[in-house]
């Protein structure tokens, strides 16, 4: 089934809830988990609400009265929740009733998504709020880790200075950018962002800012946007596949963002789809993102276009220029996507076939070239997961602009800040 969501969307779409829903976070719990301190679920389903009732905590939370009562208090008195009046009045006590929701100024944390043109952050408050956001333009294709960071520096003093807040109203940072990344140790192992493999970023991060660092992929920040603001906030099992400059996967196991044994798992884009094929910028050939990413398609591009060896096009103009020649009826830029398509169905019917999720999310920018995304190609994806009878699996198109991936960078960075103050370090 492919469920066409918001195609190409705007800042201004952005910058809100990617759901109509009130409050921001996993709307179900977790079931296989170690569960977590009592409190830091109180907090947590409060948040996810929105506003809520200690008569709402206790039955929902399975706890006594009494239990929602000293655990809100506690959390009232540390100016992590605060009371707020209902409109409506008991008709018998004539009261207005009295709901409990997250005090947003709490504390303010800074969401970054590091691209190959434009990196992109935004500001957030304790409740999930959208306060501000930046964006820089970046014009090199690989640089220096001190590079990175005098980029990552510059961004965060353009949004500071945007919000009117400083380097100490800032609790943590969440940070996500295309590669194989150790999440827990800080590292990026690999990335076409960077001339060197192997490079301690959060080291880095660590000697310039007197703050924490979050880092992940990419593809991971926007699985957390998802479930954290979007529509996977309702479910426990979803997968999230990127295409733009790269190909990204995301995914979520029991209301959990999983990343595998190392934390370097889902590396979607570099798993295998033709042995001895097309070149990968990663070094290895026959990765699927050879035959979907930008630059992948722009190779093509230019032989198909018949564009010669010297053309300064950026891969951006000559993807939209294959595209409306596709759309124009051009023969060789028709079988360029139909082939990149086909590809496309391969990967995700690997994914389905691995671990059965019951809705996959097509984001990226990429996303808004249709002819990766027509009935057909679903319907082969679909045909590769047989066999016949099996429930078929959700699809839904999202393209959201940068500011989603930059929101689900302040997700990651409000999870460990919760953990710290209201669960004792529990891991994100």
């Amino acid at each position: 089934m492919l469920l066409q969501g918001a195609n190409k969307m705007s800042d201004e779409v952005d910058v809100g809830h990617l759901t109509g829903d009130a409050g921001c976070g996993p709307q179900l719990p977790s079931m296989g988990a170690a569960p977590k301190p009592l409190r830091q679920q109180v907090f947590e389903y409060i948040r996810a609400k929105g506003q809520a009732a200690r008569s709402d905590i206790a039955r929902d939370l399975f706890i006594s009265a009494g239990s929602a009562t000293t655990i809100t208090a506690d959390l009232i008195a540390a100016s992590l929740l605060r009371e707020v009046e209902g409109a409506a009045r008991d008709q018998t006590r004539g009261r207005p009733p009295v709901a409990l929701e997250v005090v947003p100024s709490s504390a303010f944390v800074i969401g970054i998504k590091v691209s190959y043109t434009r990196h992109t952050a935004v500001l957030s408050d304790m409740a999930g709020n959208m306060l501000a956001d930046t964006d820089l333009q970046t014009s090199l294709h690989r640089r220096s880790l001190a590079h990175l960071m005098d980029e990552i520096a510059a961004l965060i003093d353009r949004l500071l200075c945007a919000s009117g807040k400083t380097l100490d109203d800032i609790s943590a940072v969440g940070l996500g950018l295309p590669g194989i990344i150790d999440h827990s140790a800080g590292i990026v192992s690999w990335s076409a962002l960077l001339d060197e493999t192997q490079q301690d970023l959060g080291a880095a991060f660590a000697a310039r800012f007197a703050m924490p660092l979050l880092l992940d992929n990419d593809a991971n920040m926007l699985t957390l946007a998802e479930l954290w603001f979007g529509e996977g906030r309702a479910k426990c099992d979803f997968a999230v596949v990127t295409i733009e400059d790269g190909v990204g996967m995301g995914l979520v196991l029991d209301n959990r963002l999983y990343r595998g044994a190392r934390g370097t798992g889902m590396e979607l884009g570099h798993s295998k789809v033709h042995l001895d094929g097309a070149l990968c910028r990663c070094g290895q050939r026959g990765c699927l993102e050879a035959y979907l990413a930008d630059y992948a398609l722009a190779r093509e591009a230019a032989t198909a276009l018949d564009h010669p060896p010297d053309d300064h096009h950026s891969s951006q103009q000559m993807l939209e220029t294959l595209f409306e020649q596709a759309k124009a009826g051009h023969t060789g830029a028709q079988t360029i996507f139909r082939r990149a398509g086909r590809y496309l169905s391969v990967g995700l019917s690997n994914v389905v076939q691995l671990f059965d999720p019951p809705l996959i999310i097509l984001s990226g920018e990429r996303v808004n070239y249709n002819y990766l995304y027509v009935e057909e190609v679903i319907a082969e994806m679909q045909a590769l997961t047989g066999p016949q009878g099996r429930p078929p699996c959700e699809i839904a198109i999202h393209a959201w602009g940068d500011l989603i991936w930059a929101r689900g960078a302040t997700a990651l960075a409000l999870s460990a800040l919760t953990d710290t103050l209201i669960g004792k370090g529990l891991s994100a």
